[in-house]
């Protein structure tokens, strides 16, 4: 207990004096918001992969779909590492920095407002950010007390008021920059604890060899008949677990806290390194949680009386006292810096996108960036809430970490994906398109939350629904945008104009 106490002790000052060095970054928005634009590569990929993979990934999806799919949930992580790291990059990164800078917009809905002009469109986005990262926020608390409680026999209200006190300070006090740094060190913590905390597991079950036999002899008749189905290669459902694969890969493309990531770099050549170090963090962390997950059924969960998210919990509570201190701090790592973004991209959002120039007609520098903060602490204030409350409700449409988080992604990413996406590549997507994206994306998940059995089988799901979502998105946006008034020419070019600007190139880059 007292190793347990110092690591954590040392962690949280560690993140504390980070916040504190970081001060003299965060003293107007463009510094609080995006760190100045200045972030270099290894700061903007590992920001952006502890951001995705949190006690969300670690407690919930880890736990809950190596369950249900056996080793091949692992496809899980190689999706989010193929699709939702080095394909958004690849397709999102360069495009997205520069328009972004060009519209001057710090926030995703300050870009639709500007991409579109529409102050309607930005304030619209900027609700549905905030209404839909509280789930999300929710379920990072959710995941944590699990683990507190098992290793410390810590009431999970202390859990949240310490995580919610730590975060709320060093991201109050360094902005961005203190989130990017903090994200660095998290990210160390996640990569090396991740592969110590796999071989301790199959260790204790003799070996990879011996896990996957074990594996093969566990049967199911609820989930499928056919011998050694959780050790096969897609599993015994391989269409849920294609909507799994989708919500989680394709889904970071469409979220706020995710896509400003790449409003923060600096240089191009960082944007081809962040590719390469992000897709290999996501194949490490991710692919380790689902990977460790596959072989949940191994040990003894009554996951009817206990629910999914004892399942990482119960496999791992009899590891070394060591190991489970390094546990603790590996999922801390991941949801402090998901918190961090999450709260930062919401209240800036609600400071920048609705009360500047709506509410608040004529704003100072100095006092959006106090607003900012504020609203920080509301943010956090009002996620570690709804989590505190979310334990006690009998409602077992809300239980569980992944349906949470299955509502928040396919909310945001239903909505917002497919006009951001169209929105940097193709001249002729209107704000009509945009507005129909979302209306549809959050609708459809409002509806799947509140009557979902009105939904069909395959749709129930608020996964399946998520990904659904997103695709449709895809198909509506140029639909719409084709038999809807056509923007302005002059106002898209000008738009547009800053991919065209010249710069120089090296000659290894350019031979003219």
């Amino acid at each position: 207990m007292v190793v347990k106490i110092l690591m954590l002790v040392l962690f949280f000052g560690v993140m504390v004096g980070v916040g504190i060095y970081c001060r003299k970054n965060a003293t107007d928005v463009n510094g609080f918001v995006l760190g100045g634009r200045s972030v270099g590569p290894w700061l903007t990929a590992f920001a952006y992969g502890t951001s995705y993979f949190s006690a969300v990934i670690f407690i919930g999806y880890a736990g809950q779909f190596g369950w249900k799919y056996g080793i091949a949930s692992t496809w899980i992580g190689i999706g989010n590492a193929l699709v939702g790291s080095f394909l958004a990059w690849a397709i999102l990164g360069r495009r997205t920095r520069i328009m972004t800078q060009h519209l001057d917009s710090a926030t995703m809905p300050e870009f639709f407002g500007k991409r579109f002009g529409s102050k309607g469109l930005k304030i619209g986005a900027s609700i549905i950010v905030f209404i839909f990262l509280i789930p999300y926020t929710a379920s990072l608390y959710n995941g944590l007390s699990r683990l507190f409680e098992m290793a410390f026999g810590i009431p999970y209200i202390y859990c949240i008021i310490a995580m919610s006190v730590l975060t709320g300070i060093y991201v109050i006090a360094g902005g961005y920059m203190a989130t990017a740094i903090n994200d660095f060190i998290q990210g160390i913590i996640m990569l090396f604890g991740i592969i110590a905390v796999i071989a301790a597991v199959l260790a204790s079950k003799g070996g990879f060899t011996a896990a996957l036999e074990g594996l093969a002899k566990v049967s199911d008749p609820a989930v499928s008949t056919a011998p050694g189905a959780f050790n096969s290669f897609f599993g015994p459902d391989p269409l849920n677990l294609l909507g799994v694969v989708i919500l989680t890969s394709l889904g970071t493309w469409g979220l706020p806290q995710m896509v400003q990531k790449f409003y923060a770099i600096k240089h191009e050549k960082d944007i081809r390194k962040g590719t390469v170090i992000s897709t290999g963090f996501a194949i490490i962390v991710a692919g380790g949680c689902y990977f460790l997950g596959g072989f949940g059924r191994l040990f003894n969960v009554d996951v009817e009386s206990v629910g999914f998210d004892a399942i990482i919990p119960t496999m791992l509570s009899s590891l070394p006292d060591i190991l489970i201190a390094i546990v603790v701090i590996l999922v801390l790592s991941a949801s402090m810096s998901t918190l961090s973004s999450l709260v930062i991209a919401s209240s800036s959002t609600l400071t920048i996108d609705l009360l500047k120039g709506n509410i608040i007609k004529k704003m100072s520098e100095k006092k959006e960036v106090l607003l900012i903060r504020v609203f920080v602490v509301v943010f956090i204030a009002i996620s570690a809430f709804i989590a505190i409350y979310q334990t006690q409700s009998q409602n077992e449409s809300v239980k569980f970490i992944a349906q949470l988080m299955g509502v928040s992604w396919g909310a945001l990413a239903g909505a917002f994906l497919a006009p951001f996406l169209y929105g940097l590549y193709w001249k002729k997507t209107t704000k009509l398109a945009c507005w129909v994206s979302f209306i549809f994306g959050a609708g459809i998940m409002l509806l799947n939350l509140f009557f979902r059995e009105a939904f069909p089988v395959i749709l129930q799901s608020p996964i399946n629904c998520g990904a659904f979502a997103m695709l449709a998105g895809l198909i509506i946006v140029p639909v719409v945008s084709l038999i809807s008034p056509k923007p302005e020419k002059q106002f898209i070019d000008d738009a547009f104009a800053c991919y065209e600007k010249r710069v120089p190139a090296a000659q290894k880059r350019s031979l003219d």
